[in-house]
């Protein structure tokens, strides 16, 4: 097999890549997403992989990470918070435009398979990529292939409970799937920020709250240990059920680079055992492994999450 394209259709860009068999890129552009536009989504995946394949000079396969999975029962998308996606036939659609099949899978699974296939995790044997960003994710692979089950949930620990909540946790803030206490409102970065709010009466994004740690706030120091404290009991959780040989952490919340240095230190007396030899490191590809894993979805298992 030639090239492989991947698509990343997020929230705000749709981005597309080109990889050769080597994972070397020859080509990526960005666009902004059409919101709320499913036609126009349409369109604007089509037209990127029809002008990449008349630049390039050859027609191939194509893999798309989706903020969402596919129902094995409907075979229409869901949990996309991208919502305009829910409740569509987005592979059948996007293969009839396109006129080939399309493989598709959540955007925690695509990131999770590019760091396992030529990343930061290449030849472990279990990898729980994590993103941590507007929202909490995950994706699982084990032996380089993606691990799927009958509900096309694998990895959605963002919305599990919080692990050993404190009493001032309890409830927990209200979640969007219905529920509270999720770790998706307490680790992604507006559960943070507005965990920064909550105790100190200032609004800030994630990023500003690190930046000011950095610079000496001794409150934006205290939110950031309460986030790692809160992430190292989720991810002990996660340890004990799956025990991954390596963890990577993407997003934008995951890309602070004190987690690393602290995780193994806070989750070391949550975990049942007497010794934890899992990795935590950062992604070798950033905010490209996404996209990447997309284009990867065709070598790896046909039967597979979104697909």
């Amino acid at each position: 097999m030639g090239l492989r394209f991947g698509i990343d259709l997020g929230g705000t860009k749709i981005e597309i890549v080109a990889l050769t068999p080597d994972g070397q890129e020859c080509l990526r552009r960005r666009i902004p997403t059409p919101r709320h536009d499913y036609p126009g989504t349409l369109a604007a995946i089509t037209a990127l992989v029809t002008d990449a394949e008349v630049e390039l000079g050859q027609r191939a396969p194509v893999g798309v990470a989706i903020p969402g999975a596919i129902s094995p029962a409907t075979g229409l998308v869901k949990n996309a918070n991208s919502t305009w996606l829910n409740g569509r036939a987005l592979d059948k659609d996007l293969a009839a435009c396109l006129g080939r099949p399309v493989r598709l899978a959540n955007d925690a699974d695509c990131f999770a398979l590019s760091e396992a296939h030529d990343g930061a995790a290449t030849g472990a044997a279990t990898v729980f990529g994590v993103i941590l960003g507007t929202g909490v994710g995950a994706g699982v692979v084990v032996n380089g292939r993606l691990l799927q089950g009958p509900n096309a949930i694998a990895g959605e620990w963002g919305h599990m409970p919080l692990p050993w909540p404190t009493d001032g946790e309890r409830p927990g803030p209200a979640c969007y799937c219905g529920r509270q206490g999720c770790v998706e409102t307490f680790c992604s970065g507006p559960g943070m920020a507005a965990d920064h709010a909550l105790h100190t009466g200032q609004t800030a994004s994630a990023q500003e709250i690190a930046q000011a740690a950095e610079a000496g706030d001794r409150t934006a120091q205290a939110t950031l240990e309460r986030h790692a404290h809160r992430l190292a009991r989720a991810l002990a959780v996660v340890i004990d059920l799956l025990d991954p040989h390596v963890i990577v952490l993407g997003g934008g919340v995951g890309a602070m680079p004190h987690l690393t240095e602290v995780l193994p230190r806070l989750w070391a007396p949550l975990v049942f055992s007497d010794a934890i030899v899992t990795r935590v490191v950062r992604p070798r590809h950033g905010d490209s492994s996404g996209v990447r894993g997309a284009a990867w979805l065709w070598p790896s298992d046909p039967e597979m999450k979104g697909r």
